[in-house]
């Protein structure tokens, strides 16, 4: 990995954000910017990217972004955790996805899908969920996956990473963070599993082990591959920050190219991260700086940065080498190129009083729709009316989710 990193406390400081990246593969990113996964919920309820979701993209790359990463692209549309994710296989329309891929991969930017999986979190109106281990418990209920399901996730993964470089993608991120699948596998609070994929957190990372090796394996040396984990869950009984490190630790012996630092999950009770309000800076810092210790896979943080000296601070301090910013950029698309001159300039973040349980999310959630549309300066909903016009946009989706699932039930039988 080569990287340039200016002096820190300089009155140029804000230029460490301008220099390059080269990842381990090979594969630059032309600066320090990212544009984290988020659950963009664009697509139109047959897995299939649309004109907005496009248009969206297309923005962030001419916004200055080196790195956007879409979030919640399944492989198998059985386990969604929307019904606006993508889906890459036998049913998808290339077409659209290629047309996503040549507005957004411009002026040098990388397009990387997240490549997911929900497990226990799949939308229940469109999934039968299933995890690492049975859960009954208030807001979550999922049946247990069998050995050979477990051992059938690396092969569908090595095959949506194909998928996606043929493509034309720059890259992939498995998703192991937030709750998911693969971070249901590093929990000891949701994997209970006794068979060799639980128990110690070298064994409840061997699944994500093997997904890495046959990934890499399906795409080359050079195709960049990143990873999204938790820092911790936020769960008494969770992933501590003692064993994330060690995961971190046994990640950084595989060949990934960028290890995403994140925290938190969508469990019933879990504290979410970013519906926090405050301003005092990035959530996982301190971690992230432990994590870097341990490893010489270069290592992006994702999480609470608001404002430009605090990403300056952390790449400068050698905390981290690459910053994903998601709200901020939602706020501001041209965000990246903003900081990347001397003048900058910082988002101003909104303040919601009393907003319902997820109607934060869904007013980031709707305003990216409005991005997409160009209309975000006509953007006026609050969250309770964002939470609202987000639900039943879902629900007019599960329709057109479930017919695609016939469709794929057809497909499937006309192969057997």
């Amino acid at each position: 990995m080569n990287e340039k990193t200016p002096e820190r406390n300089s009155s140029n400081s804000y230029r460490v954000l301008r220099s390059s990246l080269e990842l381990p593969c090979g594969a630059v990113l032309k600066n320090r910017i990212a544009k984290s996964a988020m659950s963009d919920s664009l697509g139109n309820g047959k897995g299939d990217p649309t004109e907005g979701q496009a248009r969206l993209y297309e923005r962030w790359a001419e916004g200055g972004a080196a790195l956007s990463i879409i979030g919640e692209v399944q492989g198998n549309p059985r386990f969604p955790e929307k019904p606006g994710n993508l889906v890459f296989g036998a049913t998808s329309d290339r077409r659209a996805i290629r047309t996503l891929v040549n507005r957004a991969v411009i002026e040098d930017s990388h397009l990387w899908p997240q490549l997911g999986h929900a497990g226990a979190l799949s939308h229940g109106p469109i999934s039968k969920p299933k995890g690492p281990s049975a859960i009954d418990m208030p807001g979550l209920q999922c049946a247990g996956m069998s050995v050979e399901e477990v051992e059938e996730l690396p092969g569908m993964y090595a095959t949506t990473a194909a998928f996606a470089k043929n493509a034309g993608f720059t890259g992939i991120q498995l998703h192991a963070g937030h709750g998911f699948l693969l971070s249901q596998f590093l929990s000891p609070l949701f994997n209970h599993r006794d068979d060799g994929y639980g128990g110690s957190i070298e064994a409840r990372c061997r699944v994500l082990l093997r997904i890495v090796d046959e990934v890499r394996s399906a795409v080359g040396a050079s195709f960049p591959i990143g990873i999204k984990i938790n820092s911790t869950d936020k769960l008494e009984g969770g992933l501590t920050e003692d064993d994330a490190l060690e995961a971190v630790r046994l990640i950084g012996r595989t060949s990934v190219d960028l290890i995403d630092i994140s925290g938190g999950t969508y469990f019933p009770g879990a504290k979410a991260s970013s519906d926090g309000v405050s301003g005092s800076g990035p959530y996982f810092l301190e971690f992230a700086r432990r994590a870097k210790e341990t490893t010489n896979v270069p290592i992006m943080l994702t999480g609470g940065f608001q404002r430009r000296d605090q990403a300056v601070d952390a790449l400068a301090s050698g905390s981290v080498d690459m910053v994903g910013l998601a709200r901020g950029m939602v706020l501001d698309p041209q965000l990246a190129k903003s900081w990347l001159t001397e003048d900058g300039g910082d988002p101003e973040f909104p303040k919601f009083e009393a907003p319902p349980r997820g109607g934060v999310t869904a007013w980031y959630t709707m305003r990216l729709t409005a991005l997409g549309e160009n209309r975000e300066r006509t953007f006026i909903l609050d969250p309770q009316s964002a939470l609202r016009a987000y639900e039943e946009r879902d629900a007019q989706r599960c329709t057109k989710w479930r017919k695609m699932l016939s469709q794929l039930a057809e497909l499937d039988q006309g192969l057997g």
